[in-house]
């Protein structure tokens, strides 16, 4: 499948992430990480992306694969297939790396970036998964408010109501 010109500028393959932070990092950039599965991209998912951008230099944005969704949420899911996702991730321009991790969590992702800030929801709260590795890396959690009623399974919800 061919790529967009703003994926082959921003994608980073997983092998790949370690010397593209080390590049970063020589040049002083700080370094902030948001992941999740971003299946049908909506304004929630928007704004904490934005959010995320303001924390640090550089976002890196890491997008579960297909296969490691279907481990936590089931076989139906994704909805949007991991090319389009990551299409669509490295269109927004406060995105500046996307990648993608075959785990069902990243904090093996984590441990190789060790970024300065990591993003996440606020619902995960401050002893979300991610929250030991980042401070092992001498980074800090930001989180954010999600804005009620914007989830992708509200949708789906909402979307089947219509149907």
């Amino acid at each position: 499948m061919q790529q967009s010109p703003w994926l082959r500028k921003k994608l980073v393959e997983p092998n790949h992430v370690e010397e593209i932070v080390r590049s970063l990092r020589q040049k002083g950039k700080t370094l902030a990480t948001l992941n999740g599965s971003f299946d049908l991209l909506h304004a929630g998912h928007l704004y904490i992306i934005h959010q995320a951008s303001l924390q640090a230099d550089i976002l890196f944005v890491a997008l579960n694969s297909d296969f490691s969704i279907q481990q936590y949420k089931g076989k139906n899911r994704p909805i949007i297939p991991l090319h389009y996702r990551l299409e669509m991730m490295a269109s927004l321009e406060f995105v500046d790396h996307v990648t993608w991790f075959e785990e069902t969590d990243p904090r093996e992702l984590l441990r190789i970036i060790r970024p300065d800030v990591h993003v996440n929801g606020a619902e995960y709260g401050s002893a979300c998964i991610e929250a030991e590795t980042v401070a092992e890396g001498g980074g800090r959690l930001h989180l954010v408010d999600r804005i009620p009623s914007l989830s992708t399974s509200a949708l789906i919800e909402r979307i089947l109501v219509c149907v």
